[in-house]
């Protein structure tokens, strides 16, 4: 994890490693290697990101809403993993939504092709891994999902968030987990104070994570 991930070509050797993780409520086996994020494991704010995903999309579909009220401005509007890794934040949202478009994105060449990889196994068709220079320009979500990468500064990940937020779809919302001692209220204030055009709060808070809601109307 302390590897620089957080660039285009990750230092060491790659080889890859097999691990069982939970994704949409079953076990599931992936693959993983050395110089991206939480190789060994489901790191425990992403876990908190999917359950509290999960909960929210299970309310809007409890009110008839098919998960409108979580994230889409429509139904056609593609989600955005911020930051894949090696996939579980884009295979766990295309496992639950089949019929969404699901863009996984990573400057990491080592994480992009373990989510290919990994959607492959698990016979994923809508998931569309790329680098983030790749992605079209007139392109907007009605979501976006992220644990962003904390610590890589306040300079870098200002400037990614400041990259993706606002290509919210109106009506579209993003959900970033951040743990509470690495700064999580701080950054629901930056965010509230530099994208005023989103409404931002926090919808859940477990085992020392935050999750941040950012939602254009």
């Amino acid at each position: 994890m302390d590897q620089h991930y957080f660039s285009e070509s990750p230092a060491g050797e790659f080889v890859p490693r097999e691990i069982e993780v939970e994704l949409a409520g079953a076990p599931r086996r992936l693959v993983t290697a050395g110089g991206v994020f939480s190789p060994e494991h489901l790191d425990q704010g992403t876990r908190v990101l999917l359950r509290t995903l999960a909960g929210l999309q299970e309310s809007g579909e409890s009110h008839g809403n098919h998960g409108q009220a979580l994230d889409t401005a429509s139904t056609d509007a593609p989600i955005l993993d911020i930051g894949c890794g090696w996939g579980p934040i884009a295979l766990d949202t295309a496992l639950r939504d089949p019929g969404s478009e699901i863009w996984a994105v990573d400057v990491n060449a080592r994480a992009r092709e373990l989510t290919t990889a990994n959607a492959s196994r698990l016979g994923l068709t809508n998931v569309r891994v790329a680098a983030p220079d790749e992605v079209p320009a007139e392109l907007r979500f009605g979501s976006i999902r992220s644990n962003p990468p904390i610590r890589v500064g306040k300079a870098v990940l200002h400037g990614l968030l400041r990259q993706w937020l606002p290509r919210l779809a109106p009506g579209g919302s993003a959900h970033l987990v951040v743990a509470k001692h690495l700064g999580a209220d701080s950054l629901q204030r930056w965010i509230a104070a530099e994208l005023p055009e989103l409404t931002v709060t926090r919808v859940a808070r477990d085992k020392g994570f935050h999750v941040i809601e950012a939602r254009r109307g």
